[in-house]
């Protein structure tokens, strides 16, 4: 059962794209073109629902050689992705219906959209660090496509250093796949990690070197420095709907590959108390801090949350890298509300674009006047982002900062905690003037000429629902810390 479940999670967003290939008149037929995707992913949820209901299981599909399976495994942390992704790509749906009449080739869009999903899925599910690569680069050659989407000058630059980043970021973790595969006990992934540290063909220094470009290079889609010059240049110029998952789904692609390469084939005792652990704190903290200042700096609107996502993606990996449980806790929380808060903030940067065709933050004085009930979104998931009670952002990086205090990484300890007070203020310092000189311009501001252009309730749905459950998330977090908490507490 749980097998089967498995593979329909990953086959039905691809039998979805089919079915939009093959049905005629779907160009000229919106409403049916959408209708056909919202039907793939809502019943891609439900798919998902039932897997995490499930147990554990694992399913060799293919064998390239006798040490190199080809594996599919369910295990918790597969099921809360694939759930996780699955939601979270169905989510800006209703929003594109009515967003993407302005960009055009719908179809292209929605077949490509259905097909990062099912790799995405096959990503989660995968039990070897071979098919993890191979899913890794299948969800990086199908979400090109969404940054290329409008096919201009800038597009496809955007859309070439997106793949030349990431492609060079998995050829990096896959020289740590080609050591490892040598040196543990097994190719499936294993809670604690299967690295024979006493029969390694290579010393421990060699093995951290090789285990920090490995890292660094799945980081990359995490927008970890100092590969993250991609991320600011490939969001801003993909529609809205489709920044909105970039920023908040795909990032956490590189995330889980953290996850499975530290916790489920290394293990957390090798690196603890390391240069190595020492050396990703610290590139992960300067992301962290970096990522702030450059979108305090910048006044291009989705630019200024793509640097955001650099930050605050950083939050999640320090949080691994801590290789403490509460640290962890709190970066698994990241993960879910952090997505669903950014998922609000492009969105409502799309909706104010598409009504109003301003892209910059000084452009947007009175903004609150002509479309409130975005800004109000775009307000509350603003907190939600800073860090402010009763939202989910300050659940998980409650959990961050009482990890970081609690990990014995010295100098980590206390200046992880620091970093992201500094850069919780750095941040109310980039998205809250959207706000307050939207709802309050001043004096001077020509009140006479403003005029309501609300953008379409489809397009507001989507971003109700993510507030909504940023601030019941935050005032009733205990399901989702005791389930992280458990995540955690296996793997340490």
């Amino acid at each position: 059962m749980t097998i089967l479940m498995m593979v329909l999670t990953i086959l039905l967003p691809a039998a979805g794209a089919l079915a939009l290939k093959l049905i005629p008149g779907l160009n000229a037929d919106r409403k049916r073109l959408y209708l056909v995707t919202g039907c793939a992913l809502l019943a891609d949820c439900v798919l998902a629902a039932i897997t995490a209901l499930c147990g554990d299981a694992e399913w060799t599909f293919l064998r390239l050689a006798d040490s190199l399976p080809l594996m599919l495994k369910s295990d918790m942390l597969s099921r809360f992705f694939c759930v996780f992704f699955t939601v979270m790509w169905t989510v800006p749906v209703l929003y594109s219906y009515r967003y993407m009449e302005h960009e055009g080739h719908d179809r292209r869009y929605n077949m490509f959209y259905l097909l990062t999903l099912a790799a995405l899925n096959a990503l989660a599910f995968s039990g070897t660090a071979v098919t993890m690569y191979l899913n890794f680069e299948m969800m990086t050659l199908l979400s090109v496509a969404l940054v290329l989407h409008e096919m201009t000058k800038d597009a496809i630059a955007a859309g070439l250093k997106y793949l030349i980043y990431s492609i060079a970021g998995a050829t990096m973790g896959l020289l740590g796949i080609f050591y490892l595969a040598t040196n543990t006990n097994g190719a499936v992934f294993v809670p604690g990690g299967s690295l024979d540290a006493s029969a390694m063909t290579v010393s421990p220094t060699v093995m951290m070197v090789i285990l920090l470009i490995t890292l660094v290079g799945f980081g990359t889609k995490a927008g970890m420095f100092p590969m993250h010059a991609w991320l600011p240049t490939a969001h801003p110029i993909a529609p809205a709907p489709a920044s909105a998952v970039l920023s908040g789904v795909i990032t956490k692609a590189g995330v889980l590959c953290i996850l499975r390469i530290i916790f489920y084939v290394v293990g957390a005792d090798f690196i603890r108390g390391t240069w190595l652990q020492q050396t990703l704190l610290t590139l992960s903290l300067l992301t962290v801090f970096m990522g702030s200042m450059m979108a305090f700096r910048t006044d291009l609107f989705k630019k200024r949350l793509a640097y955001s996502t650099v930050s605050q993606v950083s939050y999640v990996l320090m949080g691994i890298f801590m290789l403490q449980p509460t640290a962890l806790t709190g970066s698994l929380l990241h993960i879910i509300f952090h997505s669903t808060i950014k998922t609000t903030l492009f969105l409502a940067a799309g909706a104010i674009i598409h009504q109003t065709g301003k892209t910059k933050v000084s452009e947007l004085e009175g903004i609150g006047k002509q479309m409130p009930v975005t800004i109000w979104c775009f307000t509350l998931a603003s907190l939600g982002l800073i860090g402010i009670p009763p939202t989910g952002g300050f659940i998980s990086k409650w959990n961050l900062a009482q990890g970081a205090l609690a990990s014995g990484t010295g100098i980590f300890s206390w200046l992880g905690p620091v970093v992201l007070l500094i850069s919780a203020l750095l941040t109310a310092g980039y998205l809250l003037p959207v706000t307050i000189h939207g709802f309050f311009p001043g004096k001077d501001f020509d009140y006479e000429g403003l005029q309501t252009c609300e953008c379409h309730r489809f397009m507001l749905i989507s971003m109700i629902l993510c507030v909504v459950f940023v601030i019941l998330g935050g005032m009733f977090p205990g399901a989702f810390t005791a389930f992280f908490g458990r995540i955690a507490s296996s793997l340490m």
